[in-house]
């Protein structure tokens, strides 16, 4: 993080959209999140996966979740005012992602606004879309960020 946020509150405006991220999936990888955090056989085991609805090894959908936070921090939490989030709502899984798929992240500014109990911090409302190689979705979600505003 550099000496001090470059982006605050003021910065996420309503309507903005920025693209960002890219992440190519090894089976390892895969295997790896899956051994530790979510160990069904389909994200484990290559025969199993072929027998499953996705045909193939998939990563969980908590890792792809957990990539497109490390990819929303290199992108620009880390070099922002950010006071964390109250919580995430509308996850949507909506495709397998797979060995050798890359995973960019495409970020919407639904909302923004002025904590009411505490006017130094604002408010975003945000919408995150995770595509792979061929600009598909592969996961949806939404919630909100706590930034501190600029000061005066």
């Amino acid at each position: 993080m550099s000496a001090g946020p470059k982006l605050w509150w003021e910065d996420f405006e309503v309507g903005s959209a920025h693209e960002f991220g890219g992440h190519t999936l090894t089976r390892d990888e895969i295997v790896r999140f899956a051994s530790e955090f979510d160990p069904q056989p389909f994200h484990l085991d290559e025969e199993v996966a072929r027998q499953s609805l996705f045909g193939a090894l998939a990563a969980s959908g908590w890792h792809t979740c957990s990539l497109v936070m490390r990819m929303m921090c290199d992108a620009y939490l880390l070099d922002s005012a950010s006071l964390g989030s109250p919580g995430l709502e509308n996850i949507r899984w909506l495709k397998p992602v797979l060995v050798g798929d890359t995973l960019s992240v495409r970020m919407e500014v639904l909302e923004a606004r002025v904590m009411n109990s505490r006017p130094t911090v604002g408010l975003v409302r945000s919408r995150w879309e995770a595509l792979n190689q061929r600009n598909e979705a592969v996961l949806s979600m939404e919630g909100w960020g706590m930034f501190r505003r600029r000061p005066q």
